[in-house]
């Protein structure tokens, strides 16, 4: 609650919104070998994926209360991910982008397989190996953008987005960084990881899952595919709006076949991902619009949504939905009393 308020404060204070320049910069030499830097900076993107988190951290923090096996871990594990995510979000260096996105990802690997479901061991193993694996992807096109065309290799954000590369070789650095943001954002195919983890998931990871992590595969894509890679980007744009397409009308459909509530809810996140990235692909300033406004929108609505349902289930152990409605299965228990 206190990292809220900071962050709110510098915001409301500190931050002009008329100014398209990156604001709060943190700047210094990290690593020596290739000059690596801790750099880190907030535009008008940043802007609002970073105070989504703020707010939906702090409140599945608040909806962990029910936890009380570990739970000083629970909660160091929630904080290592806001930290990562944060740090993902106002990245200025390749690098540090790469390693604030893989930090990400151990707590909440330990948040599912320790505080989750009866198949929380498959569910765990299972996002891992997807998330890992697009991983390897963006470390590929990490260090290809940073290792090209200059005499001293650089993985600066300012100095890539002037940086030009020939067409092929934009092509293959674009294909990398979208497979590793697709496994995130999700993209069909690559979203079945997705409804098992929110299935098994404590409803307050699964918060933080449906609340952020998935727009990190969203905000990776403007801030990379889009921002570094235009060319690239121009010519997938037109595949990108059909897969987005396919993807509303798949997941959607999908989503009403759900006995599990968790995971119903987990597939109309997917169907709703499909907007964004038809915002994205669109390439125009309403489409970009609209792509993040849908990205802090579904933050607040998938937050609340596995909130009630966590809540629910505390309540009456049930998560099937055939199993939770009607009364009149227990009429005969009404009318006996």
């Amino acid at each position: 609650m206190l990292e809220l308020l900071l962050t709110t404060y510098a915001f409301c204070y500190h931050f002009q919104l008329d100014d398209p320049l990156i604001q709060l910069v943190e700047d210094y030499k990290w690593i020596n070998f290739f000059d690596f830097r801790w750099k880190l900076g907030i535009d008008g993107l940043s802007l609002g994926p970073v105070l989504l988190t703020g707010f939906i951290t702090t409140l599945a923090t608040l909806a962990a209360w029910p936890v009380t096996r570990d739970s000083r871990l629970f909660h160091f594990l929630m904080l290592a991910m806001y930290s990562g995510q944060i740090g993902s979000f106002s990245s200025r260096d390749l690098l540090l982008f790469f390693i604030m996105w893989e930090l990400e990802l151990i707590p909440v690997y330990l948040l599912l397989s320790m505080w989750g479901g009866k198949k929380r061991l498959y569910s765990a193993t299972k996002f891992i190996l997807y998330t890992a694996g697009g991983s390897i992807f963006l470390l590929m096109g990490v260090l290809g953008v940073g290792l090209y065309g200059s005499n001293e290799p650089t993985l600066n954000f300012e100095t890539s987005v002037n940086q030009s590369y020939p067409v092929a070789l934009e092509i293959i650095f674009y294909i990398g960084f979208l497979i590793a943001f697709a496994v995130k954002l999700p993209i069909l195919p690559l979203h079945t990881w997705l409804p098992d983890t929110h299935g098994e998931a404590h409803y307050s990871t699964c918060m933080l899952l449906a609340g952020i992590l998935l727009k990190m595969g969203a905000y990776g894509l403007i801030r990379i595919n889009m921002e570094l890679l235009p060319h690239a980007h121009s010519i997938f744009s037109p595949w990108l709006m059909v897969v987005g397409t396919i993807q509303i009308i798949y997941a959607a459909s999908t989503s009403l076949g759900q006995r599990n509530l968790k995971k119903r809810i987990a597939y109309s996140s997917v169907s709703q991902m499909g907007f964004i990235l038809i915002g994205i692909a669109s390439i125009t300033d309403t489409g970009l619009n609209g792509a993040i406004l849908q990205i802090i929108s579904h933050g607040f609505i998938g937050a609340a949504l596995f909130f009630l349902a966590g809540t629910s289930y505390d309540r009456i152990r049930l998560v099937y939905l055939d199993e939770m409605g009607g009364i009149l299965k227990k009429r005969s228990k009404f009318v006996s009393k």
